[in-house]
């Protein structure tokens, strides 16, 4: 085939590089670690498309092998009805009989071999030299310096430049291009334009890039660096949610197109040129052909199949079991609980222990978007989804002004020496003497942190502060006028106060005593530590947001002005903020000893923290099993584990997660979820202009698909969009771990995280949403809402309703369009 090359533009450049770099998924920081969809730019496509476009560009992973579907049909998993199900949605395969199926799936053996390949991929191939790993490893290089968050002692990266000008500095006096072979590295690069558009325009202009093919070569680019870039992406999110406009991705992705280039001209071949004319003729061949019964093909069949699987048993399942009933009276306690998985396993618990309790569901940061600045620190952390913009700075406080300034001195004293301390350790020179005079000190802490009887790093929430001060912590809702967004007007109390009570459904029959729990993990010695806090709440725990919650729903103006709203909080109510570690699952209440608590509440109280701990206890039992935990002291394993700075796998945290159910409570109580369900509760006949529906729908339904598309692309392909293997981690810039000492910024999670070197603890499963409500009310959602319905509509979200008798009724099948499931 002779190609045929379309002239490329400057403007031609722009809109492709931001065509190129949009199925690039954000990264953020290992501090504020959030579960993102991997997929997250592929979404306008259907799912069984996106997988053969990454397939093609980069060779990546849609789906688990063969054998494990066959598996699955061997142990009945998968019916014979799921699969013909699954034929008949696929183009292509619609008029193909199961038979027919399994018969090509088990004489299909090879592997398909088309991928599209940059010029490095073809310099390596062809000249004995991993120049493909040299250039990954270069850039990383540069770009752990240049994105660096407060990690290096010495700051070498120029953060005023533009990213691309920032690189293009560094690499005209880079000389180790040159040492490994590529003459005239430094001379190519000072003869760039310092402009990104017109160097991009200059590199394709040299490889002879047909436009036809720039979004294959662009990804195939960005997702041999998908880590890196993803931090790029990040940049331009956080840009876009203040308004602006970011080019941080286009501008890294100039930087990989350039040093394709660059390695073309440099070595400047021949040979290696013909080659690559071949490879564009090859790659501009795969968009040409279509695949059809293909291993790729067959496994994204088998892979819908499976899914059907699960779908089916789950409706089954919800269609059987008998509803509970709403209680008709108010329950003794209530106890608010994030939509999280692991608050499932607990919630169900406790409601075994006492039918005197009431648990519901909603998003971990309660409807209040806040920066929760903690006592002595300037800068607070951002308790809210990425999603949302926080509207409000909230100050920690320890109750009494002066407690307050002497646990402020002490926490000041106690950081200043910490970085005393960090910086005498890690200089050039003071390093060698580190060691010898001082680690003898250490020994003692190194050997109880060993043997889990202390904590090699403490809870930073409580860093330099005593016990007692830990316990008088509280939040400043003062509005200050004068400072931005600091605190909380009175208007703004009530409002997110009713409209928080009002999203979870909680608008009468009010217990004595509310909790509103949080959730945070504990683990030590863990990058992906963040990572089991609550995505709710930016990686973070869900502490700050209780505790703002409670107090401001405990302030009887804001309670009058609710209750002109049209929700009427009984005086008697108390509601008290909780952490629920999901690790150990013990729940700890904060200022339970208040004032403001009558005796009466205080004894309540007390009845509460019991029921509590017997939950917590049946809990930890459950999830034991899960980890394979043979001893008969569980509750010392599970605390050891938090501990144990060796441990790769402390929590299970999300692993499983499939399955999100928006409905009340007693559509659920009566099933055992296993700890893989999201539930949020919602009345919709208390919803009477479908607002808080719709916020469901826009908000935690996406967010849930985040976190289950990342644990998907993690278990399918841990190379490419999972941290790899933890033990082999290194920390880089603060931002994200590399595995190994070169290569890529790894993204998503480790494999401990989806796998206990056995089995998979998490599968292969699209996110299946069950929601009570009218289809006419969720298609107009879906009809004004194009983001969401993209992800209906080309299946990444299954989505069904649950009628009014609490039975799956329908299941949605694209085009505003639903199906009615015949009740079994």
């Amino acid at each position: 085939m002779q190609t045929t090359k379309s002239p490329v533009s400057r403007h031609q450049v722009s809109e492709a590089l931001k065509s190129g770099s949009r199925f690039i998924a954000p990264l953020w920081s290992l501090e504020n670690f959030v579960a993102v969809n991997s997929y997250m730019g592929l979404a306008d496509m259907p799912f069984e498309k996106a997988m053969k476009f990454m397939n093609k560009s980069a060779g990546t992973s849609g789906s688990f092998p063969v054998s494990f579907y066959l598996d699955a049909l061997k142990k009945e998993q998968i019916k014979d009805e799921d699969l013909e199900m699954a034929l008949r949605s696929t183009t292509g395969f619609e008029s193909t009989s199961v038979d027919d199926f399994l018969h090509n799936v088990f004489i299909e053996t090879k592997e398909d071999e088309a991928r599209a390949q940059i010029y490095a991929d073809v310099a390596s191939e062809n000249s004995g030299k991993k120049w493909n790993r040299f250039m990954v490893d270069r850039i990383s290089f540069w770009a752990s310096a240049n994105f660096d968050h407060k990690q290096a002692v010495w700051d070498t990266a120029s953060k005023e430049s533009s990213l691309f000008t920032a690189w293009k500095q560094e690499a005209e006096i880079d000389f180790a291009p040159e040492v490994m072979g590529l003459k005239g590295f430094r001379k190519h690069i000072l003869e760039l334009p310092d402009n990104h558009l017109d160097a991009v325009a200059l590199a394709l202009d040299e490889l002879e890039m047909p436009a036809e093919l720039l979004d294959l070569y662009f990804n195939s680019l960005l997702m041999k660096m998908n880590g890196w870039a993803g931090v790029a992406a990040r940049l331009d999110w956080d840009d876009a949610l203040n308004s602006k406009t970011g080019d941080a991705l286009q501008e890294f992705l100039a930087i990989m197109v350039v040093w394709d280039m660059t390695i073309k001209k440099t070595l400047n071949n021949p040979e290696l040129n013909q080659h690559w004319q071949l490879t564009l003729d090859a790659n501009l061949a795969q968009l040409e052909f279509e695949e059809k019964d293909t291993q790729l093909a067959n496994q994204l069949v088998l892979q819908k199949a499976f899914d059907m699987a699960h779908q089916r048993s789950m409706v089954e399942n919800i269609n059987l079991q008998e509803s509970t009933g709403q209680l008709n009276r108010s329950p003794k306690f209530q106890a608010i609980f994030c939509i999280d998985v692991r608050s499932e396993v607990l919630r169900r618990n406790i409601e075994s222990v006492s039918s005197e309790i009431e648990t519901l569901g909603f998003a971990g940061f309660f409807g209040f978007p806040i920066k929760y600045v903690p006592v002595g620190y300037e800068q607070g952390s951002r308790q809210c989804p990425v999603l949302l913009k926080p509207s409000y700075t909230i100050k920690e406080k320890i109750n009494g002004s002066e407690v307050q300034l002497k646990a402020i001195n002490k926490r000041l004293n106690a950081g200043l020496f910490q970085r005393a301390v960090k910086s005498f350790q890690k200089g050039a020179v003071s390093c060698f003497g580190f060691v010898s005079p001082l680690g003898v000190y250490y020994l003692p802490k190194l050997l109880s942190d060993s043997f889990g009887i202390t904590k090699p790093v403490k809870n930073q929430a409580d860093f330099g502060l005593s016990r007692k001060e830990v316990n008088n912590k509280g939040v400043d809702l003062t509005y200050e006028p004068l400072h931005k967004n600091l605190g909380i007007d009175f208007e703004d109390r009530v409002s997110l106060g009713y409209n928080a009570l009002k999203a979870m459904s909680l608008t009468s029959n009010f217990a004595s005593v509310v909790l509103i729990t949080g959730h945070g993990s504990s683990s030590t010695n863990n990058p992906h530590a963040s990572g089991l806090d609550c995505g709710a709440c930016g990686g973070n725990s869900g502490e700050a947001n209780a505790r703002v919650a409670a107090a401001v729903l405990n302030n009887p103006a804001v309670r009058n002005g609710i209750r002109e709203k049209g929700i009427d909080i009984p005086d008697s109510t108390v509601f008290i903020a909780a952490l629920h570690d999901t690790t150990t699952d013990k729940v700890k209440l904060f200022n339970a000893e208040s004032n403001f608590l009558t005796p009466d509440h205080k004894e309540e109280v007390r009845e509460l923290q019991n029921i509590l701990n017997k939950a917590g206890e049946k809990a930890r039992a459950e999830r034991a099993l899960r980890m394979n935990l043979s001893t008969k002291n569980v509750d010392r394993e599970i605390r050891k584990r938090s501990r144990d700075w060796s441990q790769v796998r402390p929590e299970w945290g999300l692993a499983g997660c499939s399955s999100f159910i928006v409905a009340p409570r007693s559509r659920t109580a009566s099933l055992n979820l296993g700890g893989k369900a999201f539930l949020h509760n919602y009345s919709w006949q208390d919803d009477h202009d479908f607002t808080v529906l719709e916020s469901i729908m826009t908000a935690p339904m996406v967010v849930t698909s985040w976190i289950n598309l990342q644990y998907y692309a993690s278990t399918v392909d841990n190379k490419v969009f999972g941290a790899g293997n933890k033990t082999l981690h290194n920390v880089v810039g603060g931002i994200g771990v590399l595995e190994g000492f070169g290569g890529d910024l790894k993204t998503g999670l480790p494999l401990q995280s989806v796998n206990d070197g056995k089995k998979f603890q998490h599968e292969p499963l699209r996110l299946k949403v069950f929601i009570e409500a009218p289809v006419d009310e969720m298609s107009k959602i879906l009809s004004r809402n194009e983001s969401i319905r993209n992800l209906c509509d080309n299946e990444w979200i299954y989505l069904y309703a649950i009628n009014e008798q609490g039975k799956v009724a329908y299941k949605y099948v694209g085009n505003l369009e639903w199906e009615i499931i015949n009740s079994r």
